[in-house]
């Protein structure tokens, strides 16, 4: 009976259910393609995927959020492929293989990029991806700046990988903090209990004034208190205590950015590494060194403009679009769907 209990829990902490349920619906959807190898393999290459965290790539919204395996999958995944961003300063931000074989490359004046131009970013790996969860990562970073104003890659990711996977306990947080503002009991907030991680804020009264903050050892009190009754992910309320030890008052988005540069909470998180070893992965850039040489060479070997190599270049405020990838497992059906969408799009373009 103890055995079976722990089996339980650890299912359920392990959101076991829900890949399993994920799993089975893509087999039921997939059931004449999955029929041909299996089974036994489809559910092999799955866990496995689940496993190295590529599960995530191109699925809907819906899902990436789903679990904290989901999320810290995800904001890996971002990282590794647009970290050269950061690294190259801009020479170029991605390299994607659509279905159709054709490779992609994303150019960039510079490492610095507005909230829009993530956020397209974000869409190559979920095109549902919610411009709202990019703008408040965006705005832990400008603040009270213009939304329009240019991020480096290291600022947006520390402070999305933050927006991202504490959402739920962010918008707990927004809801004491404007409580405490007012004067009111912070022990009456509700915690969301909606998954979306989108909720309506309380606003300001006109009164308050957020430049003056908070105290911050009755904000940690009331931290401490949510962290406990909370069933989303939180952070540690030990290194949480620790980050507001030194401060007598702070703001929201103070409280917020203080987050994001705490290389502790990275640590304790897991999906991205030191800020120093952001731009560290040997075995990634040799994959990337390969396809760049490529690319280069199909460019070398086009019509060369008179106007020089910049006049190839793409604008840089290029209209979005959106992303025709499926789950991994329908790489199949995709393969044999190909040659079908080249001839919609060759006549298309005539």
């Amino acid at each position: 009976l103890i055995s079976v209990s722990y089996c339980l829990l650890f299912a359920a902490q392990r959101h076991v259910l829900t890949y399993m349920e994920d799993a089975v619906s893509q087999l039921l959807e997939n059931r004449e393609d999955i029929s041909q190898y299996g089974i036994a393999r489809f559910f092999t290459e799955y866990f496995n995927s689940v496993r190295q965290g590529t599960h995530i790539l191109f699925r809907e919204f819906s899902f990436v959020q789903a679990t904290p395996h989901n999320r810290a999958s995800f904001l890996r995944t971002f990282w590794r492929c647009f970290r050269t961003v950061g690294k190259n300063g801009g020479k170029y931000s991605s390299i994607c293989c659509y279905p159709n074989y054709d490779v992609l490359t994303s150019f960039f004046p510079a490492d610095l990029l507005t909230a829009q131009e993530y956020h397209c970013l974000l869409q190559l790996l979920c095109p549902d991806f919610p411009m709202e969860l990019t703008q408040k990562a965006a705005r832990i970073v400008l603040m009270d700046d213009a939304m329009d104003c240019l991020m480096s890659f290291s600022d947006f990711l520390f402070a999305f990988q933050i927006q991202f996977y504490y959402s739920e306990f962010l918008e707990s947080v927004a809801a004491i903090y404007q409580d405490l503002l007012a004067g009111k009991n912070p022990n009456t907030v509700i915690v969301p209990t909606s998954s979306s991680g989108q909720h309506r804020q309380r606003q300001l009264p006109n009164d308050c004034s957020p430049l003056d903050g908070v105290e911050a050892s009755l904000f940690y009190q009331c931290l401490e208190s949510l962290c406990d009754r909370s069933k989303y992910s939180c952070p540690p309320s030990a290194l949480v205590k620790e980050m507001l030890s030194s401060a007598q008052r702070l703001t929201f988005y103070g409280f917020l950015m203080a987050l994001a540069k705490d290389q502790g909470i990275n640590r304790a998180l897991g999906a991205l590494p030191d800020k120093g070893d952001l731009f560290l992965d040997p075995v990634m850039d040799q994959e990337l060194e390969k396809l760049v040489a490529q690319v280069s060479g199909l460019s070398v070997s086009g019509p060369t403009s008179s106007s020089g190599d910049t006049a190839n270049l793409p604008v840089r405020n290029s209209p979005r679009i959106n992303s025709p990838w499926k789950p991994l497992h329908h790489r199949r059906k995709m393969d044999a769907e190909s040659e079908g969408s080249n001839e919609e799009t060759d006549s298309s373009e005539n």
